[in-house]
């Protein structure tokens, strides 16, 4: 019945209108099929295949269709049929979406694919890829949290490579608040923290590789870390006494983390606070040595907790298997 609707409107339109340009649109909607592909055996122009055709025949099928071929049958010069079709904008649009939705989008993911911070903390991957800026320490903090909110028994890893609260030419970028209130939150939550530097591991960030984990602290080979005295930042046009105000704060930072890394590493205060009078660089084999980091990774060697077997894995979560006998058919004889 519709391809049968689709050739009466077709031939309505020649009849009723001598305009070139309406009956040149239906010839080009139809030269694409040809009238010696009848005679091969393919079959012609239906309205099931071309979405324009398919909305024409369901207008002319509808009630409101069906009249408006009878009044242009009635009245032949008063114009071509179900013109408001046409020229409609919103209908033309109609068949063009339904094409580019079965051809185009067909296998388009509905809704955006995550950002690669979403994939890798989706593998409990947090990474410090930036200096310890106030927008970095916020993003850091709330993946901790959430890493533990989500299951506070499963290892937390945390790559790092930052040059802390300043840049690499030395200038202050960040508070060395920043670096407290991650380590703060490092060790508040519950999870087991595994470190492991890639590229740098400078100041603050250097005291963020020694707080993971005794044992599980990482370095790769060509990775650096360095310790070194907080700065003060640029104090512009103060008065004498806020200068001397926040001279003495970073002289409590300074103390405070001296404190955090001897108690990390294993060194005595003063041994700590001598070498941190001017910047100190480490290899991995001298953050091994000083006991900043515990293992330099190679290639092929394992990054992170081994994985468990099916048994431990049962075992750990109070699984038990229960072993049954194996029978073959009711009687419970063999297959012999």
């Amino acid at each position: 019945m519709a391809a049968a609707a689709s050739a009466t409107l077709l031939s309505t339109f020649t009849a009723s209108t001598r305009e070139p340009s309406l009956t040149s649109l239906f010839a080009r909607r139809c030269s694409a099929y040809p009238p010696r592909c009848v005679c091969m055996g393919i079959p012609g122009p239906s309205p099931c295949n071309d979405p324009f055709l398919a909305r024409l025949s369901a207008v002319a099928n509808s009630p409101l269709g069906q009249a408006q071929l009878a009044k242009s049958g009635s009245v032949p010069h008063e114009g071509p049929p179900l013109l408001d079709l046409v020229s409609s904008p919103k209908l033309m649009a109609g068949p063009a979406q339904v094409e580019r939705s079965i051809s185009y989008n067909e296998h388009r993911p509905r809704r955006p694919p995550p950002d690669l911070p979403s994939l890798l903390l989706n593998s409990r991957i947090v990474y410090i890829g930036m200096p310890l800026v106030p927008a970095v320490t916020e993003l850091v903090i709330a993946e901790l949290l959430y890493l533990q909110w989500l299951d506070p028994r499963q290892p937390t890893y945390v790559y790092i490579n930052s040059t802390g609260t300043s840049r690499a030419d030395g200038e202050t970028v960040g508070m060395e608040t920043e670096g407290f209130a991650i380590y703060d939150t490092m060790m508040l939550v519950k999870n087991e923290i595994q470190t492991v530097a890639v590229g740098a591991a400078i100041g603050q960030a250097c005291l963020l590789l020694a707080a993971g984990e005794k044992g599980k602290r990482y370095m790769l080979p060509h990775a650096t870390a360095m310790i070194q005295q907080p700065r003060l930042p640029s104090t512009g046009q103060m008065p004498a006494i806020d200068v001397h105000i926040r001279a003495k704060e970073v002289i409590n930072n300074r103390d405070t983390l001296v404190s955090l890394i001897a108690k990390h590493t294993g060194n005595p205060f003063e041994k700590v606070a001598k070498t941190m009078q001017r910047p100190f660089y480490m290899s991995p084999k001298k953050a091994v040595e000083f006991g900043v980091a515990d293992k330099i990774l190679w290639r092929g060697q394992e990054a992170m907790a081994e994985t468990l077997s099916a048994e431990e894995w049962d075992k750990r979560a109070g699984i038990r298997v229960v072993e049954r006998p194996m029978t073959y058919g009711a009687t419970g004889a063999g297959l012999g």
